[in-house]
């Protein structure tokens, strides 16, 4: 048993929410607006007069303990508690009830705009988080320079930070709060701003404090991103904690059972769409034979993964591509579109949609997770993407010859083919 770096014990949060204001508590605008409702009989005349209080609890009694050189996931869906939990962690906000226990120096980054002086410099900012975290100017001087080439911004480090957009704010915070030594540091989704390349130096950073036996508390929907980085997860759901534990086995958990496993996304929205000026995706599919989209799929079966896009410009090469993970987060293959009527050729404008098809009894049994895009091969650029596009399940019904036979048990492995077999007896002479 290792050194407890956090301690949480029966940790709760409570909001009060008043609902409705009384009739003396509004204002014109309101009394005009409740005049007219009552004309249209939207709204009764006396429902304004009793307000009402209702409480919300985003954590509720929740613990656990993290060991000095974990890194840890915190995982869950839209409202599950996260980003509260988070807060609490770092004396943002206090709780109602229970307690968290922070045993050494704690760095954080959360949320845009949290941590920083807009009116301050950058260089200012750096030693100004410094010296909060108890640091002495000798020690921030040493490594300025480091998180300056860190960050990638040294040429606007003097200018007020208000002025930074969103990715190189999260650029400088994020190398603050990696390189002045935290014993703890603790990680929003901040990292979703950044681009693909500053994003895997974060990464790789937080993998190098975890290795240093500081520990980090990393909060992500990216769950490729958390099966790499974490070697434990914590899984939320409505404010309280499901399950703790290996990091494989809670991912996989929680893609199963809490509906983030999708065999479809859309982006019916095209401003939200992953794209560039050249190219946007519409949207991501995993389809059976029959065409039916699906999040389940039997070993068996030949599953296709299917690309719609739009091509906005003429006159370009463009490759969809998809890259297939396993719920640890472990690469299993890339596939590029080889289609010889579109290979090296320029795809006019207008909507396409490309299929990569996986035959039956080539995937082991277990959560699938496809991240798709489209790419400029050489030299290499990337349009678009979306790292977690879908994710599907493969079972095994038992139906039919498989690679499993008659074991029952675990088999290990991401593939798992029906190859061929071929047996010869050789029959002696002695033996008739």
């Amino acid at each position: 048993m290792g050194n407890v770096a956090i301690r949480v014990e029966q940790l709760s949060k409570k909001y009060e929410i008043q609902i409705g204001k009384s009739r003396g508590e509004s204002g014109l605008a309101e009394r005009f607006t409740q005049g007219v409702q009552r004309m249209l009989r939207m709204k009764d005349a006396s429902t304004s007069s009793s307000p009402r209080r209702e409480e919300v609890w985003p954590i509720r009694d929740v613990s656990f303990e993290v060991e000095a050189g974990d890194v840890v996931g915190i995982i869950g869906r839209n409202g599950a508690g996260k980003s509260t939990l988070l807060k609490l962690l770092s004396r943002i906000t206090e709780p109602t009830s229970g307690r968290a226990q922070m045993f050494g120096r704690v760095g954080t980054l959360l949320e845009v705009g949290t941590g920083f002086h807009p009116e301050l410099t950058g260089r200012d900012n750096i030693y100004l988080s410094g010296i909060i975290l108890g640091m002495k100017k000798a020690e921030i001087d040493k490594k300025f320079d480091e998180i300056v080439e860190f960050s990638g911004i040294d040429k606007y480090i003097d200018t007020p930070v208000k002025r930074y957009s969103s990715g190189m704010y999260v650029r400088l915070a994020f190398a603050v709060g990696a390189h002045l030594d935290p014993e703890i540091l603790i990680v929003d989704e901040v990292l979703a701003v950044g681009d693909s390349q500053f994003q895997q130096k974060c990464m790789n950073k937080m993998h190098d404090i975890g290795e240093k036996g500081r520990t980090v508390i990393f909060v992500s929907h990216n769950m490729s991103a958390v099966a790499r980085l974490c070697n434990k997860a914590i899984f939320l759901q409505g404010g309280r904690l499901v399950k703790q534990g290996p990091t494989h086995e809670i991912v996989g958990e929680y893609l199963y059972n809490s509906g983030a496993l999708t065999g479809c996304r859309e982006w019916l929205d095209p401003t939200k769409a992953p794209q560039d000026e050249i190219v946007r995706m519409c949207a991501v599919r995993v389809r059976t034979e029959k065409g039916i989209v699906t999040d389940t799929v039997d070993i068996g079966e030949a599953v296709g993964v299917e690309l719609e896009y739009e091509v906005l410009q003429p006159g370009h090469i463009l490759v969809p591509n998809f890259g297939f993970k396993s719920d640890e987060g472990e690469s299993l293959f890339v596939s590029n579109d080889r289609d010889p009527a579109w290979l090296r050729r320029p795809r006019p404008v207008g909507r396409y949609s490309s299929t990569v098809w996986i035959p039956g009894h080539f995937l082991g049994e277990g959560t699938v997770i496809v991240g798709g895009g489209l790419i400029r091969e050489a030299p290499f650029h990337e349009h678009c993407d979306h790292p977690e596009a879908v994710a599907f399940h493969v079972t095994e019904s038992n139906e039919g010859i498989t690679a499993r036979g008659d074991y029952t048990g675990d088999i290990p492995g991401a593939v798992r083919p029906l190859l061929k077999w071929t047996t010869n007896q050789n029959v002696s002479e002695d033996s008739h």
